[in-house]
C-alpha cells in the first residue's frame, strides 16, 4: 500500500506565506495521523520539502524508527514565475482540467506520478491537497484538476502492483478554501 497524507493545517494561508509551517492545530493533526500511521506498521516514509509537510512527517518520524527522506517530486504544484496573486491563480486551477494547465504544471504533475509509482509497496508520503488529487484524478481517469477535497491529515490508500497504482479508499474530505 501507498499511504498519501495531507499535511496539517498550516499556520499561514497559501496566499500569505510561500512555505509555512504548522498552525497549533496542524501539529494537533499531525500527532494524531502519526498514531493512526504506526498502527498500520509503514515500513518507509517520503514527504514534500515544504515545511508544513515536514512538520506533519516529524511527529510520525518522532514516534518511529522509520527515517523520513525528502522527496522533491511530491512537493506543492509550482506557481507560474508571472503570477502575481497565488490565490487567484490557484482558485482557477482547481476550477480548471490538466489538459488547460500551464507546461511547467504538466510536467510537474507527470513526475509526481512517476514518483509515487516508483515508490516501494507500505510509504507514506506526506503531500499537498492538489498533489493528491493530481494522483486520484490520474487513477480515476478525471480530466478536472480538483477530484475531491482531503481533509488535513487524511489519509488516501492505494494498492501497488509493481509499478501500477490503484485507489483503494479515498482520504476524509473537507472543504478548503484557498487563503
Amino acid at each position: 500500500m501507498i499511504y498519501l497524507v495531507r499535511h496539517g493545517e498550516a499556520a499561514a494561508g497559501w496566499g500569505e506565506h510561500p512555505d509555512p509551517g504548522l498552525s497549533d492545530n496542524g501539529w494537533i493533526q499531525a500527532e494524531a495521523v502519526a498514531k493512526k500511521l504506526i498502527a498500520l506498521d509503514v515500513s518507509h516514509a517520503r514527504t514534500s520539502p515544504m515545511m508544513r509537510c515536514r512538520e506533519t512527517a516529524s511527529a510520525y518520524g518522532n514516534l518511529t524508527e522509520n527515517l523520513i527522506h525528502v522527496e522533491p517530486k511530491v512537493t506543492e504544484i509550482p506557481t507560474p514565475g508571472d503570477i502575481v496573486d497565488r490565490r487567484t491563480w490557484l482558485r482557477n486551477l482547481m476550477a480548471g482540467r490538466w489538459s488547460e494547465t500551464p507546461h511547467d504544471v504538466k510536467t510537474w504533475h507527470q513526475n509526481l506520478i512517476e514518483a509515487v509509482s516508483a515508490l516501494p509497496d507500505n510509504t507514506v508520503v506526506f503531500s499537498h491537497f492538489i498533489a493528491i488529487n493530481a494522483i486520484v484524478g490520474q487513477l480515476t481517469n478525471s480530466p478536472s484538476v480538483t477530484v475531491f477535497r482531503p481533509n488535513y491529515c487524511s489519509v488516501t490508500v492505494l494498492a501497488k502492483n509493481g509499478t501500477r497504482l490503484k485507489l483503494i479508499e479515498r482520504g476524509e474530505s473537507l472543504d478548503t478554501r484557498v487563503l
